[in-house]
């Protein structure tokens, strides 16, 4: 017998189909209800936990269920589909939701504040402008390539050679394309001042935030990984039990296979949610890490690094280097304690 009902919401634009199990783990009641009813009906329900997975608008209903009294609950979208049975219906999701929420090994999803979600939606807009730039060049030298015309890779020799390309009335590009490019040229150059614009806006907020400020002193942590790090750990880092969990939640820990008491430790794992902030974090890491393979150690934490790139390698020292700023950053946002040096060494 549960101490709570859980109410089990399958969100969507439109309508919400919610489903209510009881103290006995019974089903209550499992109907579709139009979104603008959900808060009235919420309202007149007993305190409850109220799961929903981690989709759209989920923030704001849970924010909306905490202030009627009840405990809401985040739920990854792959944790809760492994309890879906029968066809895929809204009925179904939403009974899974609700079984999954009363999971003994259930690892909710941090509920992000306003200011949070400010923050991660600047940097989305940051991210759509650079990815939408990255898309244009790219079309544009794919367009050129099939006349035989290579544009060198970077941003300086498109920017650069375009022009030129494009004036030339010789290299057999024909007319009727000049005019499309050059717009597409415009194009792109009206995205990088929009790239360097939100760059511009989101270093001004992140200059003035105490948490991230602190997360940028760390190895290989820049303002970018240094609010995705803040936004993937919360604002006490909530969403973890401790740091090596969420080292392993970004995918910086290595697979384990056990059985029979043996265990094989496997490479890192390729399935994880947060693939962009692993990859970023390992690309500053490896930064960190050529830089001081070129040089003698200058603290304690460099010697380790020196130490592991003799043992590992460059590219394993650097994972080995993200892992260890994950549990860090966990560390300081937890503690809610400043960053703190390593020692200095004397060569």
């Amino acid at each position: 017998m549960y101490q709570d009902n859980v109410i089990a919401l399958d969100l969507a634009k439109n309508v919400i189909q919610v489903c209510i199990l009881d103290k006995q783990n019974e089903v209550k009641t499992n109907r579709e209800l139009r979104r603008q009813q959900v808060l009235n009906w919420l309202a007149k329900q007993a305190p409850s936990i109220v799961a929903m997975e981690a989709c759209g608008s989920a923030h704001y209903w849970a924010k909306q269920a905490r202030a009627l009294g009840h405990q809401p609950i985040l739920l990854s979208a792959r944790f809760v589909k492994k309890f879906v049975e029968g066809h895929k219906t809204d009925k179904n999701d939403a009974l899974a939701i609700g079984i999954a929420a009363r999971q003994p090994n259930l690892k909710p999803v941090s509920i992000k504040s306003d200011d949070q979600l400010a923050l991660q939606a600047m940097e989305k807009i940051r991210k759509h402008y650079q990815d939408t730039a990255i898309a244009t060049s790219n079309l544009v030298r794919a367009i050129a390539f099939e006349f035989g015309i290579v544009i060198p890779k970077g941003e300086k020799a498109f920017r650069e050679r375009l022009p030129d390309i494009l004036e030339d009335a010789e290299n057999g590009l024909p007319m009727m394309l000049r005019e499309p490019l050059h717009q597409q040229y415009q194009f792109w150059i009206s995205l990088k001042q929009q790239v360097r614009q939100a760059e511009k806006q989101l270093r001004v907020q992140l200059n003035t935030h105490e948490q991230c400020n602190e997360l940028q002193k760390l190895d290989g942590v820049g303002p970018v990984n240094a609010l995705n790090l803040y936004l993937a750990l919360g604002t006490r880092g909530e969403a973890f039990k401790n740091g090596r969990e969420a080292a392993a939640c970004i995918g910086l820990t290595p697979k384990q296979h056990s059985s029979g008491g043996k265990v094989v430790m496997l490479g890192i794992s390729r399935r994880i949610a947060k693939k962009q902030l692993r990859a970023n974090l390992i690309q500053g890491a490896l930064a960190k890490i050529k830089i001081v393979a070129k040089r003698a150690p200058r603290n304690t934490r460099e010697v380790w690094m020196k130490q592991l790139i003799e043992r590992r390698g460059l590219r394993r020292a650097a994972v080995a280097l993200a892992n260890k700023t994950v549990r860090m950053a966990w560390a300081m946002v937890h503690y809610q304690q400043p960053y703190q040096a390593p020692e200095s060494v004397t060569i």
